[in-house]
């Protein structure tokens, strides 16, 4: 029997703990929705960077005219970057074809803990779909949600809950608790888009994003199987590509 567990936090697991497993990153606001977005668009790849000069040297080590800068800190694009990390920045226009490369305050952060998995997607409400149908067949997932600030929210659990649902319903799985606890959130909003959204806006990550203005972007991210892409993470390419 297949097994599916939860990590609300990056901090919550190791690099060890996840060695050899399939893995489903989310920070549904805004990281991996934006990054899907940007793959839905075309983009080439998408380079994710932990710090903003290091985002700023890759971009340039690029050939002229075949990157995108993108990135956030503290929910404010980054001084000097093209783009930051509303999903709908990252249009057929701005990034066809291109190199983006971005940084996040969480979402890019959480990766750190992935390097040694054998798998690593990259999920969303957006992509659901996607991402499960192509992870349904192996043996070990784990979901690490990127949190806020070294903070657990709610719309990373409620949408790890989501990838258990859709899981269970393509076979049986053994659950551990954060993922029976992911997947109860999860039912309470599946069919109450209300309350979906009441999760979403009421949490620290989205609460920030109220206060910015950016609650297009929350629209946006609850928007169920919109994008056909799956982002893989190659790792030891460090590039994130549609699979």
């Amino acid at each position: 029997m297949s097994t599916v567990d939860v990590h609300f936090l990056p901090s919550l697991t190791t690099p060890e703990a996840l060695s050899g497993a399939t893995l489903v990153v989310i920070d549904v606001l805004r990281a991996t929705t934006t990054i899907t977005a940007a793959l839905a668009a075309g983009a080439k790849e998408v380079i994710p960077c932990f710090e903003i000069d290091e985002a700023r040297r890759i971009a340039a080590e690029l050939p002229p005219g075949t990157s995108v800068l993108g990135g956030e800190r503290g929910g404010k694009r980054i001084d000097g970057f093209d783009l930051g990390n509303s999903p709908t920045e990252y249009t057929p226009e701005r990034v066809a074809g291109k190199s983006v490369v971005i940084t996040t305050t969480n979402g890019t952060k959480a990766l750190r803990q992935c390097r040694l998995a054998a798998e690593v997607w990259l999920g969303s409400l957006t992509n659901l779909g996607s991402v499960v149908a192509r992870i349904s067949a192996k043996p070990t997932i784990h979901v690490v949600c990127a949190g806020t600030d070294g903070h657990i929210t709610l719309e990373d659990v409620v949408t790890a809950g989501y990838f258990v649902l859709a899981l269970n319903r393509l076979g049986d799985w053994t659950e551990g608790d954060s993922a029976i606890l992911a997947r109860v959130a999860a039912e309470s909003c599946e069919n109450d888009s209300a309350r979906l959204r009441s999760n979403f806006t009421q949490s620290r990550g989205g609460h920030n994003l109220v206060e910015l203005g950016y609650d297009a972007d929350i629209d946006y991210a609850m928007r169920l199987d919109i994008n056909s892409v799956a982002p893989r993470l190659e790792l030891k390419e460090w590039r994130i590509r549609s699979a």
